[in-house]
């Protein structure tokens, strides 16, 4: 039941996102579709509670039950990014606002705006570790709790090579090719600094 849910709930994120925009766009009804876009975390709050109810009827504690939890935690840390994303697209396609500014692509422009996806993603792992933690509290059995503690270490895991990643954008920045006229202005600047020196 709960792998169904979570399916219900990602393709109910996309229909809610694909509506908010096109009320916000092409209906030219921004009030509504922001408020179907203001909808999107009641799908995760309906994951939550059927995950609880699931385990108070004395399921047992499974991999559904921390993928619910993992997925929470995405959408928590990642879900706000990706809307403001397909926004800033649709706004651009169907709105006449000017394009997206693509993320940077050298430097420490690229790994500040690296940095900040680690964090969304510490901040997703943080929910999703604290959800597992209060399952395992609540079921209150060791011995079934296991399915638990490893999606509680695989978050854990999935942050910290995240991390490593974001840290290795500051240790070796990648530098713009020499007259790469696609590179973007702070990237751009970060190289020229380094042929100063």
């Amino acid at each position: 039941m709960i792998v169904v849910l979570i399916v219900a709930c990602e393709i109910g994120f996309w229909v809610l996102l694909a509506a908010g925009l096109a009320f916000r766009y092409l209906l030219r009804m921004p009030r509504a579709g922001l408020a179907l876009l203001l909808c999107e975390p009641l799908l995760e709050v309906v994951l939550l509670a059927a995950t609880v109810i699931d385990l108070r009827n004395g399921a047992e504690p499974g991999w559904a039950h921390g993928l619910a939890a993992l997925y929470i935690g995405y959408t928590v840390g990642h879900g706000h990014r990706t809307v403001k994303w397909l926004d800033g697209h649709a706004a651009h396609r169907f709105g006449g606002a000017p394009k997206p500014a693509k993320p940077p692509r050298y430097g420490s422009a690229r790994a500040r705006y690296e940095t900040k996806l680690w964090l969304g993603t510490l901040a997703g792992a943080a929910v999703a570790v604290a959800l597992l933690q209060l399952a395992i509290w609540y079921v209150g059995d060791a011995g079934r709790t296991g399915p638990l503690e490893d999606w509680r270490f695989a978050a854990l895991r999935i942050t910290g090579i995240h991390g490593l990643v974001a840290l290795a954008y500051w240790i070796w920045p990648k530098r713009a090719p020499v007259g790469d006229w696609r590179a973007d202005r702070n990237g751009l600047a970060d190289t020229k600094e380094n042929i100063r020196r």
